[in-house]
């Protein structure tokens, strides 16, 4: 399991494609695939005026939506939270934060983070940063001074960019029962660290944009050496008890908590199970691991609109997109712990989580003084807390609601053939190399090979595929499909051939338009 709920899952650089390249109309699907880093000064975040309370219709549209959404996802509880400036206009529970006992969620409920938690360590990572304690341009190896040679150029900003050319810790191969990362046993802080140091460089730090669990983890490991606390009690001394944040603490499956939500998963044979059981240290480490509830999560987004914990400059520099070699922003749109995207021309700070049957999203708005929080207890191949968020800031705000996207006239038909194909061996869990063009090839790995699998194992095969955009990337042709089936969860597939015939282009990303 990958504690992150990605924006999107790719196979392809057509993220690394700038919006001046593309003859696409510029929607928030388009934004998943071209994105654009919004580099935009954060001050205007703090002029902004809060909102009036929600009204009547857009509460019942709100609470109709989540209900439609949880029965067509089948979550078993989520719990919503929306504020304006960190003053909650909503906090309400809807289903069940324990099936078996029959427990309902209530705003109290709470959740594991996933990677929603390295927001909460890239701020530790600035204060200290603030205190002179840290230096973004130090290179990792200060801190690890056993590391390999080959970390020497990795910077710390690197690791908080997700640009640093380590590769994955938590694939499936590695956290196996075989695998050095095994997910049901204990490891030693210091063993944890040099199991990372032994895994090879991907590239080199700062060429390429690439997710990576293992920064985090490192960084966590870091503000443990520089502080000498590990980094959880860090965070409550610095953050969760400063701003009154009772009930955000480390991920414990020991320990007696209250109004904590039971985390499920839908198996392959459809039936709701209880989370997967990893080790301590695996609910223990920097890159997600942490409870907490939509009442906590309204006082850390009021704390955003303040210098109370960190500077503005600090907050402006985990809110741009952070620049790779050839100066140009991440294919990502990242930041430090934070996705920076423009949404209809409306800044968005956001991430998303997933880990052990839970999975979460807070999206920010910070121009329009409102924030969304959702929060499931469901698996991330099948809750999709980002798209709840998105329309539900939709309703609140109109003009934040995605785009719709509709059928239009398909003048190439001829390449529905090559896709259906690519398909069937995609969800059949076969290796496509052998048609991908060179720079694609490059960029693949097992791992985004199987999420992409397991994304479109419920509607593929017999899926319908229905062009909504269609214009050219790179000189390439690119399709933008929309995948539904009766009884899965649709999404938009990219896919582009280049001149030669080989696949340049293959992304998908989940369909918010469809609720």
């Amino acid at each position: 399991m990958l504690r992150n709920v990605l924006r999107f899952q790719v196979i392809g650089s057509v993220t690394q494609v700038h919006q001046t390249q593309v003859n696409l109309e510029v929607t928030m699907r388009a934004a998943r695939i071209v994105l654009v880093a919004c580099i935009l000064t954060s001050f205007n975040a703090f002029a902004q005026s809060p909102l009036p309370e929600l009204t009547t219709q857009q509460l019942s549209s709100v609470d109709t939506f989540v209900a439609s959404e949880m029965k067509k996802e089948r979550i078993p509880g989520v719990a919503v939270g929306v504020y304006s400036r960190g003053r909650i206009l909503l906090a309400k529970g809807y289903g069940l934060a324990n099936v078996e006992l029959d427990v309902p969620v209530k705003p109290q409920t709470i959740f594991q983070s996933g990677s929603v938690g390295k927001q909460f360590t890239s701020a530790a990572i600035m204060m200290l940063v603030e205190e002179d304690k840290l230096a973004l341009d130090d290179s990792i190896t200060k801190y690890f001074p056993a590391a390999p040679d080959a970390w020497k150029p990795i910077l710390l900003k690197n690791l908080l960019s997700h640009t640093s050319g380590l590769p994955e810790y938590e694939s499936e191969e590695r956290t196996g029962v075989n695998g050095p990362f095994y997910l049901r046993m204990d490891y030693t802080e210091d063993e944890l660290l040099q199991k990372i140091e032994a895994l090879p460089i991907e590239n080199p730090p700062g060429e390429k944009w690439n997710y990576r669990n293992t920064n985090y983890v490192l960084l966590g490991i870091l503000i443990h050496k520089v502080t000498g606390k590990p980094y959880a009690d860090f965070l409550a001394e610095r953050i969760f008890q400063p701003l009154g944040m009772a009930s955000t603490r480390l991920i414990s499956e020991a320990d007696i908590i209250p109004n904590r939500a039971a985390g499920y998963q839908i198996t392959a044979a459809n039936q709701l199970k209880n989370q997967t059981w990893v080790s301590p240290t695996f609910n223990s480490t920097a890159d997600g691991a942490l409870y907490f509830n939509v009442l906590d999560l309204a006082k850390w987004d009021a704390a955003l609109y303040t210098t109370k914990l960190l500077k503005r400059s600090s907050l402006d520099r985990m809110w741009t997109a952070y620049p790779l070699n050839d100066g140009k922003p991440n294919s990502a749109g990242y930041g430090f712990g934070w996705d920076i995207r423009d949404v209809n021309h409306h800044r968005l700070i956001e991430h998303g989580g997933a880990w052990q049957g839970f999975t979460c999203d807070i999206s920010r708005f910070p121009d329009d003084s409102l924030t969304v929080v959702v929060l499931t207890n469901l698996d991330s191949k099948h809750a999709h807390p980002e798209g709840f968020a998105h329309i539900i800031a939709g309703l609140v705000n109109p003009q934040l609601a995605p785009k719709k996207l509709a059928a239009i006239n398909d003048t190439h038909p001829e390449l529905l053939v090559p896709l259906r194909k690519l398909l069937d061996r995609v969800v059949a869990g076969e290796d496509i190399r052998d048609q991908t063009a060179p720079a694609l090839t490059a960029q693949m790995s097992p791992e985004q090979t199987k999420r992409i699998q397991r994304s479109l194992s419920t509607i593929w095969p017999n899926g319908t595929l229905t062009l909504v955009q269609r214009g050219h990337i790179n000189g390439n042709l690119v399709s933008q499909y929309r995948l539904t089936k009766p009884g899965g969860v649709p999404r938009f597939i990219y896919f582009g051939l280049d001149a030669d015939g080989k696949l340049a282009i293959f992304s998908t990303a989940p369909d918010e338009e469809d609720e």
